[in-house]
């Protein structure tokens, strides 16, 4: 790309294919002004090509320069070998590189003379060993086969000079499976028929579901590095046409086809996306190419007379021989590269010879798999319909005029572009739907692969035309003008990239990820989309129009994510194994996965929620923080991936502040050590998630923060002493002061630790065995505080109908129980002679070690022990006296170390759903099943940090009727972060309550009412995925199912005089219910229909 600039210079792009890591960028560095002068690197900008600068110089400037590696730090790590020359042209071309690999260079063209990148001067080989080889980009815009090309250059000769295979490195130790298989296959294989019969083999086996996914994950990186040279193809004496390399493909893709297309749950979302990416790395098996004598064209080709003695020497030496001896990758290289140069001056060769070179480059390209979209495309008019072909044409008319305009484009056109290709797309799915007939024809099975890369070939143009539209974006003022347009009280810019996001969910779906999920946040963004702002366009309907939005895109945002985390999941480590067993460059091995991850959609739809959302924070005036726990809290900084014992280093002594990539809401504060002083979260969190309730309690400065930018920013900071100040105002993190205030924040988290000690004195009356508590008759010392609240909730609901609060009803109900009292356990254990194996395990706890296992391992053998144990048959009649042997019920825990002032223990211990008295064993279980949650090494660990001896802790079962809730809810009477008595906060979520218990990635409704003038604000929009909810139908084996939420289809969402309607309700009950109980509530309960039912009531923390 060449831009004439002032002064007579030209803008020059260097453009550079290299993978780094997250968190680092490429940039170039040289002798030249232009290049910093060897002082200040150049920053390279990431685009769906590669890393791009473009510099400002004069024609016939020379520079030499290297490209570096720059990291999240500033250091700098440089390419190895000599420096590169580039001689500045006057006019026109975009150069591009590889990392380490100075010889190869691709020059596109875009003016009369082209930018000159000598090789270094070592490097220089003489005509006869090798070739530079400039390679021009196809003109629609498809990147040419030898762009990904990182294996070595092409040596043409005039002789046969191909060698066979000089050593390698095939290192087995410590391999197995099928990792092992591939790596002593290549050794046995040179060639890529070989290779390619490697695979097959392996993925035609028998093969479990775990080691199948295996075979497919290494299968396909090792193709992958196979097409892009990375692993050489040598002759090796094998000789076959290339008719073989074609049968054993034909192989692989009906395997292939059969397993992603099976309609049972055997084929995995992993699986599917693993194999889209093996296709390409295939070759074709037309019927051209299944011929006894393939690709003959070249042989005529070497024998012309119009062309000089060495070329046909070269051509028939260098191509002809070794594609029909041994076939690969390489050889379409060669090819380019032959092309290139005699096209390089017109008129140097004849017309005729020319002619015939593209037409066999492209029958290479077809066999190779590596035409462009255009032309696969084009391939697939004799098999389409009348109405198929003009969806196709639509698509093609608007992509024609897309590559008119090269990178420009206005977001109509692009938007419109999407929407023709995801149209194709679809159609082209659809006709993949059926599957592969074992009794299809070889011509049917070669048409549907064509079929099949051109789907795949349609969802990687869409990430270009997206990126383009990213671009469109950022040029005409990005976040700000988004934002910008709200203060109008108008949301028609945001049309456009609100349907971007919804085209490329779109495509996610097509390509079968999380299809409900994607759906559901179709529905979401074109509901919220056409609904635009509400009301009269105040400053509260823009905030509600703003808050709503804000859920879904994060919702989509955290979809991405977990693209990018299965990716993650599934390469690195065995790209590691196999990359070091064959001697694959370290950076190849280690940027596999981001480089997968780059590439996809993905990426380029969490970039375009990413501005989308920042956007959205302009508008709400927020800067992405949430705070949970107020306070200043001061340490080092330290990122780890999850709050869990071992995550921190051994270096981190004294106070320490986590930043935290991921929570689900169910650890404990502490785990990952009892000198964490503050934490910062990279997601949001529900405030009463038991995760935020024990930040309260234990007095742990505690944030969210789902701004990227900032999160960049604190990684800056990690490994120094920052002081974190949260508050109702804000958040502010810096680096001034650590110190002087680390020694506070700690004595403030001890003296909470001594506060919970207390509670260790509270006295159990334990029933002898077969006892059944009814639920009015449960107290603090039978049955624990949880069911003793229950009873007096019962109490209360009866009440509760004749209050009001602010003229709305205080009325509520309660669902009926019985319960285990404290004792049962032991009961069992005595019956079955269990006794005293479980009081020398009971009694090792107190002591055993964290480190090594010794806990988890004592931890698991109670618990094997408790879960055995079974209820008396008295004890089972009595509890069906009270229930009807066909209601679904709830077993829930009622210990004596939870649900108490100081101690909360929220969610410690297990309530277990969906049992009835119809199906005992299922029911005993679960009933033992909340038992042995007691010796969970969560719950051991905290009893341990409370103070609180193992022995002393007991468990009774609360037996309830399992409701079929609308919504679930947490209410807290005080509100939690400023600690405003007239405030109730509350916390919602669709279907049972296990969605706010359970850890769940995302946020509830959040209300916030006023106990004393009635107004309710709602303060947060829900995006949990999935619902929990519990079927009437079925076995109740203490189950329950989950279901994706459409939040277009939620009232709580859609009806803004519905949720202050629920909040006004909700203030009501929990104000009569503080009152009752005569201190702040933490309750608990759910909707039914108009009906509220109150399921736990205890001290709020």
């Amino acid at each position: 790309m060449i831009v004439r600039c002032h002064g007579g210079k030209v803008k020059l792009r260097l453009r550079l294919d290299h993978q780094v890591k997250f968190g680092e960028h490429h940039a170039v560095i040289g002798s030249a002004d232009f290049m910093g002068s060897w002082k200040n690197h150049v920053s390279m900008t990431w685009t769906e090509s590669g890393w791009v600068a473009d510099i400002e110089a004069s024609p016939g400037d020379r520079a030499e320069f290297k490209y570096v590696i720059v990291a999240g730090d500033g250091r700098l790590t440089w390419e190895e070998g000599p420096n590169r020359v580039l001689d500045v042209p006057s006019g026109g071309s975009e150069i591009v590189s590889q990392w380490e690999n100075p010889d190869l260079v691709v020059t596109t063209n875009g003016a009369s003379a082209e930018a000159h990148v000598e090789a270094p001067v070592h490097e220089k080989k003489d005509k006869k060993e090798k070739a530079k080889e400039t390679v021009t980009a196809s003109s629609d815009g498809d990147m040419s086969f030898s762009q990904g090309w990182q294996g070595k250059n092409v040596a043409f000769m005039k002789a046969n000079e191909h060698t066979s295979r000089q050593g390698g490195k095939w290192e087995t130790a410590g391999l197995d499976g099928a990792v092992l298989r591939i790596v002593e296959g290549d050794k046995k294989s040179g060639n890529w028929w070989r290779k390619l019969e490697v695979v097959r083999e392996l993925l035609t086996d028998d093969l479990g579901k775990a080691d199948r996914l295996d075979a497919l994950v290494y299968s396909s990186t090792y193709l992958k590095w196979i097409s892009t040279g990375q692993i050489q193809c040598f002759e090796d004496g094998g000789h076959y046409r290339p008719k073989k390399h074609a049968e054993i493909s034909r192989m692989i893709f009906r395997e292939l086809e059969s397993i992603y297309s099976d309609k049972t749950t055997t084929t995995t979302t992993e699986e599917r996306v693993v194999i889209r990416n093996i296709h390409p790395c295939l070759p074709s098996f037309k019927a051209e190419f299944t011929a006894a004598v393939p690709l003959t064209r070249i042989r005529d080709i070497a024998h012309r007379n119009d062309i000089p003695h060495d070329l046909k020497q070269e051509i028939k030496h260098t191509i002809q021989n070794k594609l029909h001896r041994n076939a690969g990758p390489e050889d379409l290289v060669a090819t380019e590269a032959l092309l290139a140069r005699v096209t390089k001056t017109p008129g140097e060769y004849s017309a005729a010879f020319v002619e015939q070179l593209k037409i066999f480059h492209g029958e290479l390209k077809d066999f190779f798999n590596a035409s462009s979209l255009t032309e696969r495309l084009d391939g697939l008019r004799p098999s389409l319909d009348e109405q198929q072909l003009s969806v196709m044409d639509n698509f093609m008319e608007k992509k024609k005029k897309l590559d008119e305009v090269g990178d420009g484009g206005n977001s109509d056109m692009l938007i419109g572009a999407m929407h023709a290709l995801t149209g194709l797309r679809a159609v082209l799915l659809k006709g993949l739907e059926s599957g592969l007939r074992n009794d299809a024809s070889d011509d049917a099975i070669a048409m549907r692969q064509k079929w099949r890369l051109s789907e795949i070939g349609l969802e990687d143009y869409f990430f270009v035309v997206l990126s383009r539209f990213l671009n469109a974006m950022d040029s005409s003022g990005g976040a700000k003008s988004l934002s910008g347009e709200i203060q109008s009280k108008s949301t028609s810019k945001w049309k456009q990239p609100l349907g971007g996001v919804v085209l490329g969910i779109r495509q996610l779906g097509l390509s079968g990820w999380q299809q409900a999920e994607c759906l559901a946040i179709e529905n979401e963004l074109m509901t919220w989309e056409k609904d635009g702002i509400c009301g009269k366009g105040s400053e509260e309907d823009i905030r509600m129009w703003g808050l709503r939005l804000k859920a879904t895109l994060d919702r989509t945002h955290r979809m991405a994510e977990t693209y990018s985390d299965l990716l993650l999941k599934l390469y690195p480590k065995r790209a590691q194994n196999l990359g070091n067993a064959l001697g694959i460059p370290e950076n190849s091995v280690r940027t596999y996965a981001e480089a997968e991850i780059r590439a996809s959609v993905v990426f380029q739809l969490s970039k375009l929620c990413t501005v989308l959302l920042k956007a959205i924070r302009f508008v709400l005036h927020t800067e992405g923080w949430d705070v949970l726990m107020p306070g200043i809290a001061c340490g080092k900084l330290f990122e780890v991936q999850k709050i869990v014992p071992g995550s921190l280093p051994s270096s981190a002594e004294g106070p320490v502040i986590l930043l935290v990539k991921q929570a689900d809401g169910d650890e404990e504060v502490r785990a990952a050590g009892p000198n964490v002083a503050g934490v910062i979260l990279q997601h949001e969190l529900p405030h009463l998630s038991h995760l935020g309730v024990r930040a309260r309690q234990e007095k742990v400065v505690f944030v969210t923060c789902d701004d990227d930018d900032k999160i960049k920013e604190m990684r800056s900071l990690l490994g120094k002493s920052i002081k974190l100040e949260s508050s109702s105002v804000g958040v502010r993190v810096s680096t001034q002061g650590a110190e002087q205030g680390a020694s506070s924040t700690a004595r403030e988290t001890e003296k909470g630790a001594h506060d919970e000690a207390s509670v260790s004195e509270s006295k159990v009356v334990k029933s002898s065995s077969g006892v059944i508590l009814d639920l009015k008759d449960a107290d603090l010392a039978t049955a624990g505080a949880k069911s003793s609240a229950c009873g007096k909730l019962a109490t209360l609901a009866e009440l509760s109908a004749e209050e009001q609060n602010n003229g709305v009803s205080c009325k509520f109900l309660v669902p009926p129980g019985l319960v285990i009292p404290f004792g049962s356990m032991e009961g069992a254990l005595e019956s079955s002679g269990s006794m005293d194996t479980f009081h020398d395990l009971l009694e090792q706890t107190e002591t055993a070690q964290v480190e090594e296992g010794e806990l988890d391992g004592i931890c698991n053998q109670l618990r094997e022990l408790v879960s055995s144990q079974r209820l008396p048959k008295s004890a089972m009649s009595k509890i069906a006296e009270g229930f009807s042997s066909d209601a679904r019920l709830i077993v829930r825990s009622s210990a004596n170390v939870e649900d108490l002032a100081g101690m909360s223990g929220a969610g410690l211990y297990d309530s277990i759903p969906n049992v009835k008295l119809s199906e005992p064993e299922h029911f005993c279980k679960a009933v033992a099943g909340v038992w042995a949650s007691l010796y969970t090494r969560r719950a051991v660990l905290s009893r341990r940090v409370a103070k609180v001896p193992q022995k002393a802790a007991s468990m009774a079962v609360l037996v309830q009727e399992l409701l079929a809730p609308d919504l679930s809810f947490v209410l807290h009477t005080v509100d939690p972060i400023d600690r405003n008595a007239q405030i109730v906060q509350g916390e919602i979520a669709a279907g049972l309550g296990e969605t706010l218990a359970s850890g769940t990635r995302g946020t509830p409704w959040r209300l916030s009412a006023n106990k004393v003038d009635g107004s309710v604000k709602l303060v947060a929009f829900a995006n949990f995925s999935e619902e929990f909810v519990a079927g009437r139908d079925g076995v109740a084996d203490g189950k329950v199912s989950k279901r994706v939420v459409d939040y277009s289809t939620k009232k709580l969402s859609v009806d803004l005089e519905y949720s202050v309607a629920l909040g006004q309700r909700l203030a009501a009950i929990g104000t009569f219910l503080e009152k009752s109980f005569g201190c702040p509530q933490d309750i608990e309960g759910c909707v039914v229909g108009e009906e509220i039912y109150i399921v736990q009531a205890r001290p709020q923390p």
